[in-house]
């Protein structure tokens, strides 16, 4: 019987893939990003995530929840923008960890989803909600 993976060594090396993926990704015109401010440097930092936005918010899921460094800068201040189809929105990111990721997975597109359960370890999903401000801010 084949052994089961290692949680820890799984999250390395999904994080360097990302890594250098995103550095690609994120320069793509019509990626989704998520652009938090980093909770050391106060730099923007712009991560390539998938979703849906549902009226006035645009949910996601993190597949590393508390661990995902876009996570621990939200924690640090929660002022955040989305690029959704070459439009930046500004917003107010909320952590849910009493909303259940799994069926919130079901509701955002498909392709993401999967990629999120596929290169998520264990349970530590982690739904956030940005709530978005009515007026476009500049890119």
């Amino acid at each position: 019987m084949p052994k089961p993976p290692n949680p820890e060594r799984k999250y390395r090396t999904v994080t360097a893939f990302q890594r250098r993926l995103n550095a690609v990704v994120r320069r793509l015109p019509g990626q989704t990003l998520l652009e938090t401010t980093g909770r050391v440097s106060g730099l923007p930092r712009r991560t390539p995530v998938g979703g849906r936005r549902e009226g006035d918010s645009f949910w996601l899921v993190s597949e590393f929840g508390e661990r995902s460094q876009y996570i621990r800068n939200i924690r640090a201040d929660p002022r955040v923008r989305v690029r959704i189809r070459g439009r930046w929105y500004p917003g107010t990111a909320h952590l849910l960890p009493d909303d259940d990721p799994l069926a919130r997975l079901r509701r955002l597109p498909r392709l993401n989803s999967i990629a999120v359960r596929a290169m998520g370890v264990g349970t530590g999903h982690l739904t956030v909600r940005v709530e978005l401000e009515g007026q476009r801010r500049g890119s």
